[in-house]
C-alpha cells in the first residue's frame, strides 16, 4: 500500500504515441498520477475531460498529469483522440504499476465481485514522495479536487 509521505514507486510504461514515461523524469514537478478502469467507459471518460479541462491549472502550479490503465496504447490513442485528452495516458497491460500502487483490488458490479483497477489518485510531490492519496474517487470534478489540493499543499509549504 502506498501511504503519504513514502516515495511513490518508480516505473516506466509507454503511451498513447509510444513514448516512454519514467517517474524520474518529473523529478523536481508534482505529479497527479490517477488510476482508472477502462478507456471510454463512462465514468473515465467523465474523470479524463475532466483532468483534460483542468490541466491548463494545473500545470500553472507545476503540475503534470498522467493517466495510467491496464489498456494498450492503441485503446489508449483512441481514447484520447476522441475526447482531445492533452496528456500521457499510460500502459500497464500487466498491471505490474497498478499493483504496486495499490490500485488494484476487489470490486462490485451488479452484486457481483470481481478483481480489477480501483479509480484512486496520488500526487507525488516534486522530491518523488506521496504527497496526498485518494482512495475513492467520483469521477466528475475530481480533477478540480485534486487541483484545490495541489493549491494547499503549495500554501503549507510556503
Amino acid at each position: 500500500m502506498v501511504t503519504v509521505g513514502k516515495a511513490a514507486p518508480s516505473f516506466a510504461l509507454p503511451d498513447q504515441e509510444g513514448k516512454v514515461h519514467r517517474l524520474s523524469d518529473y523529478r523536481g514537478k508534482w505529479v497527479v498520477l490517477y488510476f482508472y478502469p477502462k478507456d471510454d467507459t463512462p465514468g473515465c471518460t467523465k474523470e479524463a475531460c475532466s483532468f483534460r479541462d483542468e490541466k491548463g491549472r494545473l500545470e500553472q502550479m507545476g503540475a503534470v498529469v498522467l493517466g495510467v490503465s491496464a489498456d494498450d496504447t492503441a485503446s489508449h490513442g483512441k481514447f484520447a483522440s476522441k475526447y482531445g485528452l492533452n496528456f500521457p495516458l499510460l500502459a500497464d497491460p500487466s498491471t505490474e504499476v497498478i499493483r504496486a500502487y495499490g490500485a488494484w483490488g476487489t470490486k462490485n458490479l451488479y452484486g457481483k465481485e470481481y478483481e480489477g483497477i480501483l479509480r484512486q489518485t496520488f500526487l507525488i510531490d516534486p522530491t518523488g514522495h506521496v504527497a496526498r492519496v485518494w482512495e475513492k474517487v467520483k469521477a466528475e470534478d475530481h480533477a478540480l479536487e485534486v487541483a484545490q489540493a495541489l493549491q494547499e499543499l503549495q500554501q503549507e509549504q510556503a
